[in-house]
């Protein structure tokens, strides 16, 4: 969140030190239902968005950029994982939104930056579950984005490639080793191995993404989304082509499903 005072380490300090002081309890000694992880977030988004209002006096950017990866087939998934997942890059990130907005509403000024990923367009093997989050992600900005450009806010939707940090190191858990299916070791298990094989050996500079996200915030229209990467441009291009032309293919077949759709 960046405030109208640009001192930004001030903010930075105050806003954690807030949020700690008015973090969520899980659980309570005076309730007898402990609160949902849901409920959590958006009780500590609540309390951060507060406090750097209070202190600045607004927040002209929201940047949506934590998240995490899990590496497992979609039949290996467990419950657990599943759901920490969404929670952190779906729920939370929706969390933080719904706090912010009524300030941009009232200032009728905003931008909300929510990074996806290129598996927000096109999934792959072992990380079915964090693409089906950063397929939520894109919904939703897109949502988004058409429900506040008339209050003056605008939105921006990156998508990275693989970058050098630490997404498919430590930040990423993966299914155990007694959980694996043999079935998948030539799809899942490889590009599982890759992953971690790759990790700090990743093409895309984080430092450089941050000063394309500042240049495209920059103009006076920025773009609906920003590719981050070469390889996440290759692989945009290449998914939409071969989206297109299916789509293409098949349009008497799917014109044939109207009620005035004509006789075959």
């Amino acid at each position: 969140m960046e405030g109208t005072d640009k001192d930004t380490d001030q903010q930075s300090a105050l806003g954690w030190d807030r949020l700690k002081a008015r973090s969520c309890q899980l659980s309570s000694p005076r309730r007898r239902k402990a609160r949902s992880p849901s409920e959590c977030h958006y009780t500590t988004a609540a309390a951060a968005v507060a406090a750097a209002e209070e202190r600045f006096g607004g927040i002209d950017v929201l940047v949506n950029n934590a998240g995490i990866g899990y590496f497992a087939a979609v039949e290996e998934g467990t419950d657990e994982e599943i759901r920490r997942i969404f929670e952190i890059n779906v729920f939370g990130l929706s969390d933080v939104i719904r706090a912010v907005l009524p300030g941009m509403r009232r200032r009728r000024s905003g931008t909300i930056v929510n990074f996806s990923s290129i598996g927000g367009l096109r999934a792959f093997p072992a990380v079915g579950y964090y693409a089906a989050t950063k397929f939520a992600v894109e919904g939703l900005t897109d949502a988004l984005r058409q429900e506040v450009a008339p209050l003056g806010i605008t939105t921006l939707l990156v998508e990275p490639g693989p970058f050098r940090t630490d997404w498919a190191g430590r930040s990423a858990n993966e299914t155990l080793p007694e959980r694996e299916i043999a079935d998948y070791a030539g799809t899942v298990g490889a590009q599982r191995a890759a992953f971690r094989a790759g990790t700090g050996k990743e093409p895309g500079d984080p430092h450089a993404a941050g000063r394309a996200v500042i240049t495209a915030l920059a103009g006076d229209r920025h773009p609906q989304r920003l590719l981050l990467g070469a390889p996440a441009f290759s692989m945009a291009v290449e998914q939409l082509e071969s989206m297109l032309a299916e789509v293409r293919a098949n349009e008497a077949l799917a014109k044939s499903a109207d009620f005035d759709a004509p006789a075959a």
